[in-house]
């Protein structure tokens, strides 16, 4: 049994919100751990929304819930980003 199509609606939600939020040039105080680390923490503070296909989702959500989606996602991210500047990793 391949279980490759299934994936958490979400993580490529938060993927793009970082990437949004990210400055035009990269800012050394954010590494590629450190942006994992928003990820991961901003992924734990959404539901879990598994699907095969994004546009199975996508089709079935009303015009609200995909907006309240999507600011779930970028008050996700915000909180993430905050609490990684608060507490960066120590190498």
């Amino acid at each position: 049994m391949i279980l490759d199509n299934i994936h958490n609606h979400y993580e490529r939600l938060v993927y793009e919100e970082i990437q949004r939020c990210l400055p035009a040039e990269k800012d050394p105080a954010f590494s590629d751990n450190a942006l994992e680390d928003v990820a991961c923490l901003a992924l734990n503070h959404l539901p879990a929304r598994y699907v095969r296909h994004s546009v199975d989702i996508a089709f079935y959500l009303t015009a609200k819930e995909r907006a309240d989606m999507d600011q779930q996602v970028r008050d996700a991210v915000a909180a993430a980003f905050d609490l990684v500047i608060l507490h960066p990793h120590q190498n």
